[in-house]
């Protein structure tokens, strides 16, 4: 048996990248189920359920905006921390103001998702876990505020605001109604072969303002 849950979210920006772009960051026209999971995970994550996307409705119509922002063109890697923490002497930082660089972003803006979500049990559950426990436990947090971490839509600098929603959803935004076709988009990460992961994509389709992951021939 797997239990619902509907959770709001809105915020100011976001970021979804299009990994078919390369140079320059350009959004997907909404939030991708693996980051709509984000979401819920932050709120509440334990190794013993697993979230799943059903639905997501767009509140706002879709909009976009440009941005610049600062960048960095390298990172920390795990074999330089390595060799410092086995005592080589060598710098463990970033010199930002070498790495540094501008890049110009795509992004959505003014954004409102109500996200249908369910949960089922894994394997990892102990005997003390129980359906009704977790969603127990997801409702008072998100009633009361709480997070394991910040949510965000898609980067870190763009945080979401996240609640439980109760009430009726909203109509169709302008310019949302009929079907839209948004080609395809990211689903997921697949991790069932850590030696080769691979990304899983899917064709989305919004119909007056939803995206059902059902119809677009997503079983999860």
């Amino acid at each position: 048996m797997s239990y619902g849950i509907q959770l709001e979210a809105w915020g100011k920006y976001a970021l979804f990248s299009r990994p078919e772009m390369k140079t320059e960051r350009v959004t997907y026209d909404m939030i991708t189920p693996s980051a709509a999971r984000g979401l819920i995970e932050a709120v509440y994550w334990h190794p013993g359920l697993k979230w799943c996307i059903d639905q997501i409705r767009v509140c706002n119509p879709i909009r976009f905006t440009n941005i610049r922002r600062n960048e960095v063109s390298q990172r920390v890697s795990a074999s330089n921390a390595r060799e410092v923490m086995n005592g080589k002497n060598k710098p463990l930082y970033l010199n930002v103001s070498e790495a540094i660089q501008q890049r110009a972003s795509l992004v959505l803006t003014d954004i409102h998702y109500i996200i249908g979500a369910h949960f089922a049990m894994t394997d990892k559950a102990s005997a003390s876990d129980t359906p009704e426990k977790f969603y127990a436990m997801t409702c008072e947090r998100l009633k009361a505020g709480k997070t394991f971490m910040q949510p965000y839509f898609g980067c870190r600098e763009f945080p979401a605001n996240v609640k439980l929603f109760t009430g009726e959803p909203p109509s169709c935004p302008e310019g949302l109604e009929g079907t839209r076709d948004l080609g395809y988009m990211l689903y997921d990460m697949d991790y069932s072969d850590p030696e080769d992961i691979r990304p899983t994509f899917f064709r989305a389709t919004l119909k007056d303002g939803v995206l059902t992951l059902k119809d677009c021939g997503v079983v999860s």
